[in-house]
Formats: C-alpha cells, sequence, structure tokens
C-alpha cells in the first residue's frame, strides 16, 4: 500500500469496526442494523487482507442462517436490533418448513457472490492452512446455495434463474419501473408497513412509497404462498432473469469449481454451470442495438430494454466474447454513463441520457463503489486498462474526499444514503492492499 493511503486505510479499518456487532458487520451504523447477503459477501473481502478470523466470521454467521433447501436468505435478524420483531412479523418466515428454527431470516435471497468472496479470501489469506479448512467448512453451503439457484429458480431449464423482488437484486432500478406500474394495486391489497429509512436520511435518496407498496405486496404474496416456489411462479407478477445476478452467479461458479479442485472435490458440475449459463446469458439478454446486456421479463416474455450499470457486469464473468466487449466498453464510454474525458466520478449506475436517471436516488443514477469494482475486475480481463485504473481510482477518491458513503452523486461526488458504510470501507481496502 502506498504511503499516502495508510491513514485512508485506517479510516475504513475504523468504519468497520464501528459496525462489528460481534458476530457480523452491520452494512452501516444508522439505516442498516440486521446482516446483509451480499454485504457480507463484500465485507469479508475488505476483512481478509488484516483480519482473517473477522473475515471468516462474517461469512461463517450468513451460512448459519441458510434454510435447509440451501436457499441464503437475503437478510439475517439482529435480535438486538430495535424493530427486530417488527420485521418478523413482516416476513412471516416461520410458514415454511425449509426455515432455521435458531435463526430469524428474510425469505427472499440477494445476489450470489459468496463463492467468490471465498475463493478471495483463500487467495489473500495469511494463514493459508486455515483458509483452506474454512473452504472446506463453507464448500457444502456454497454447494447447496448453488444447488438451490437452479432446482428452483431456473424453471425453464434455461441455466437462467430468476429473481422474483427487487430486492433481490438492485431494488429501485428503473429496470422495474415498468412491471411495477403494471401491478395495479388496491389500497387494501397493501399490507401495513413501516419505513425506517426515510425516517433516518433523506427521502430523496430513497425509493419511493409506489415501489414501497409493491415491495411490500409481493413479501406477503409469498408468505400467503408458503414460500413455496412452485406456488409462487403460478401468479407472481414479477419474474425476471436478471443481468447481473446470472453474471455473478457464473462467475460464483467459476470460482466455486477452482474450490472445489483446491478440496480434491469434484469441479465438473460448477464448470457446467458456468458454462450454462454462460452461453444462456448470451443468447438471450444481448441487445445488439445498444452494446449491453438486458434483463428477461418471464411475466411479459420479453427483454426489458432499461440501460443500467448491471447490464456491464457480465465483463467480470468473462461472458462477452471480444467482439462484444469491445461494443460493450463503447457504450460505457460514452456520454450515456462516463466517458474517460469527462470530468464526472464513474460509473453512474444508469444511462444519464434517459428521463429515468437521477443522480442522487439510489439504484436510479448515482456511482456505487461495488458496481465500479466488479466493473474493474472485468475490464481488466478484456484489457480496457485504462478505465479500469479509472474506476480503482475513483474508487479510493469518493471515500477519501467525501466519506463513507453508501453511494455517491457521480457529478459532485457528494454522498447519499447512509454514512459510515461498511462495503464502500472494505471494497477500498481491498484497492488499497491488493493493488487492484
Amino acid at each position: 500500500m502506498k504511503h499516502e493511503y495508510e491513514q485512508l486505510a485506517q479510516e475504513a479499518i475504523k468504519v468497520l469496526q464501528g459496525n462489528w456487532t460481534g458476530s457480523f458487520t452491520r452494512p452501516g451504523s444508522i439505516l442498516y442494523h440486521h446482516q446483509w447477503s451480499w454485504d457480507s459477501a463484500f465485507i469479508a473481502m475488505g476483512y481478509i487482507h488484516y483480519d482473517q478470523d473477522r473475515a471468516e466470521q462474517e461469512l461463517r454467521a450468513l451460512f448459519a442462517g441458510q434454510w435447509s433447501n440451501g436457499m441464503l436468505p437475503h437478510m439475517i435478524f439482529n435480535p438486538q436490533a430495535s424493530n427486530y420483531q417488527d420485521r418478523l412479523q413482516f416476513w412471516e418466515v416461520e410458514r415454511y418448513r425449509y426455515a432455521p428454527r435458531d435463526r430469524k431470516t428474510s425469505g427472499l435471497v440477494q445476489l450470489p457472490v459468496h463463492a467468490t468472496a471465498m475463493l478471495h479470501m483463500y487467495r489473500h489469506a495469511q494463514n493459508t492452512a486455515q483458509a483452506r479448512a474454512f473452504l472446506a467448512e463453507i464448500f457444502p453451503h456454497l454447494k447447496a446455495w448453488h444447488t438451490y439457484l437452479y432446482q428452483e429458480r431456473d424453471a425453464q431449464g434455461e441455466g437462467l434463474v430468476y429473481i422474483q423482488h427487487p430486492w433481490e437484486s438492485l431494488d429501485n432500478s428503473p429496470v422495474w419501473d415498468a412491471i411495477l406500474q403494471r401491478m395495479q394495486l388496491q389500497a387494501e391489497e397493501v399490507p401495513a408497513y413501516q419505513r425506517v429509512d426515510i425516517q433516518l436520511v433523506n427521502a430523496e435518496d430513497r425509493p419511493t412509497k409506489m415501489e414501497y407498496d409493491r415491495y411490500a405486496y409481493l413479501v406477503k404474496l409469498f408468505a400467503a404462498r408458503n414460500y413455496d416456489e412452485a406456488q409462487i411462479r403460478r401468479d407472481c407478477p414479477f419474474l425476471v432473469q436478471d443481468v447481473l445476478f446470472n453474471a455473478l452467479l457464473c462467475q460464483a461458479n467459476r470460482d466455486l469449481a477452482e474450490i472445489a479442485q483446491i478440496l480434491n472435490e469434484d469441479p465438473v458440475p460448477f464448470q457446467a454451470w458456468a458454462e450454462l449459463t454462460s452461453q444462456a446469458i448470451n443468447q438471450k439478454l444481448w441487445d445488439n442495438e445498444h452494446g449491453i446486456y438486458l434483463d428477461f421479463d418471464l411475466v411479459a416474455n420479453e427483454q426489458i430494454h432499461a440501460y443500467s450499470v448491471a447490464g456491464f457486469v457480465p465483463l467480470f464473468a468473462d461472458i462477452p466474447d471480444q467482439a462484444r466487449a469491445q461494443r460493450m466498453y463503447t457504450y460505457l464510454n460514452s456520454e450515456a454513463f462516463s466517458p474517460l474525458h469527462e470530468a464526472i466520478y464513474a460509473v453512474p449506475s444508469y444511462d444519464r441520457q434517459t428521463t429515468e436517471f437521477s443522480p442522487n436516488r439510489y439504484w436510479r443514477g448515482p456511482v456505487w463503489i461495488n458496481m465500479n469494482w466488479l466493473l474493474a475486475h472485468g475490464l481488466r480481463r478484456y484489457g480496457y486498462h485504462e478505465y479500469a485504473r479509472r474506476l480503482r481510482q475513483t474508487i479510493i477518491d469518493l471515500p477519501q474526499r467525501h466519506g463513507f458513503f453508501e453511494y455517491y452523486n457521480p457529478f459532485s461526488g457528494q454522498g447519499h444514503g447512509t454514512d459510515q458504510f461498511s462495503w464502500t470501507a472494505s471494497l477500498l481496502l481491498d484497492v488499497l492492499y491488493s493493488g487492484e
């Protein structure tokens, strides 16, 4: 690590220390008091550079909430949090026979970056023997998690798993707008819920009431069907083959195959899943007009023509060929997102030339550190080193100049959402320690 960044690294470590609960790390001290699935994966990738035990405990605590059918919930509830009971009543997960009895969880999933995090931890661990033992401990859980996704969420056997709620990917992304607007709800169909977020951070930074009404409706629909996937698929209005989810799953399969080889296990099933999903993404989700990958709406049986930064993440998983990668880079390196010559912070999370773009509202335009981290790795893979360096520098500059926020305005760099955000700190640490 460069000497000039040593103080910044200590500030990042202080953020993580402040969010540590004794068994897991909260995503943020103000707004998020429970354990979130993909947050913990990113958080562990930062811890591994200076505290291997803490990194392993982060994921051990997460997988302690895994359901017996392999499903890894997007939230593990903290019984010490003030809204703990409200959360349990909202989700009603006790209806489902596979839910754990010693942990309270949500009934949704989140993006599958866990095998990627585990392999990353192994590669950067100080104690390799301990790291290998931890791989062996978690390997059966990872295998069960991926098996669940392909058995329960790939209804057509295509190699593309679906999400059934915006919270399973990028919460309020404009990608979901048409589907949510299609859900015309009567007042009595919207269950009672309490929003903590707009009491603690600026409401203008967060999803709208219209969106939250539909989020709550979907959760109650799942609970009414006892979280049974076969029942949910019959009439759920939100079933989407999501580019981000599937691209990350593809790379996670590649990483799980490498973990299997390290452990002298059979890597072939995971290699086969990776290839199946890669081919399906290329065949079904590519948009040749714009040069980006798009989500697919299973209910409407059509691609969703909405242009999110997530559409570039297949670069991270080595999915496009070089010709498609060049098309993607051309779109990314344009005024629609963030050209190299323009003095803004890369990369806005949505196409700036659309009416849906918002520089401050959650996943509708702000810069997110984790998306930059994924894209930087993907761009390096295809030889776009100058842009990757730009993203790496942005990961450093935003926390250094504006604080450890959840997301940032791409024009001013001003932080939005909650402060002292854990994955902002952890991925900054990974960049500083690894030099990548």
